[in-house]
């Protein structure tokens, strides 16, 4: 069995690490050996994130090499452009319709990407594009579970099964947080709908 890599990218503050947490937890439930590593760019909110998940029969190390990613999962638009030299040439992509204009941008330190649309349809023909940020709002009424959403999708391209990602959100979510679990459940099954076309 080979080595599965998912790369997860973004901005701060858009639930990255928890999501590739969960995935982590899920394939371990499913009986994998995992090894996951995170890379944050500017601490704050805004900055570049990139996390990283490898599971198999047997894993070296966390860190994915360039052009082997099975699986490129982006937050953000812009940062799947940004992180497209990860994915492996058969690779698939999830991305997340949504735009967030760069701390770079917005001080004037580079210039907008204007062709975004253009570039993303060129780079990758057969992404599977969700409005995760739309389903979290208008379907489960809550902004905060966007994350979820994109896990329920992503679970869709992975080899495990969706109760381990189901066990692994409840071993996850206890205390406190279990009133969280619902409305996380409900957007992880959303994603999953989404990414499947129903």
């Amino acid at each position: 069995m080979k080595t599965f890599n998912v790369s997860l990218v973004g901005v701060g503050g858009q639930g990255i690490i928890l999501t590739a947490d969960l995935l982590a937890a899920a394939a371990a439930i499913a009986g994998k050996d995992v090894k996951k590593s995170e890379i944050h760019g500017m601490a704050q909110r805004g900055g570049s994130v990139i996390s990283q998940v490898r599971f198999g029969e047997s894993v070296a190390s966390p860190i994915i090499q360039e052009g082997t990613s099975d699986i490129l999962v982006s937050f953000d638009r812009l940062e799947a452009l940004r992180w497209g030299h990860l994915l492996a040439e058969d690779g698939k992509v999830l991305l997340n319709d949504m735009d967030l204009v760069p701390i770079t941008v917005s001080s004037g330190q580079q210039p907008a990407v204007t062709d975004l649309d253009e570039r993303i349809a060129k780079a990758y023909p057969k992404a599977i594009i969700i409005d995760a940020m739309k389903i979290a709002k208008d379907e489960v009424g809550n902004e905060r579970t966007m994350n979820m959403v994109i896990a329920g999708a992503l679970s869709t391209l992975v080899d495990i099964d969706e109760a381990c990602f189901i066990k692994a959100m409840e071993e996850k979510l206890t205390g406190a947080k279990a009133k969280l679990l619902e409305v996380n459940k409900k957007a992880f099954e959303l994603g999953r709908a989404a990414a499947i076309g129903e």
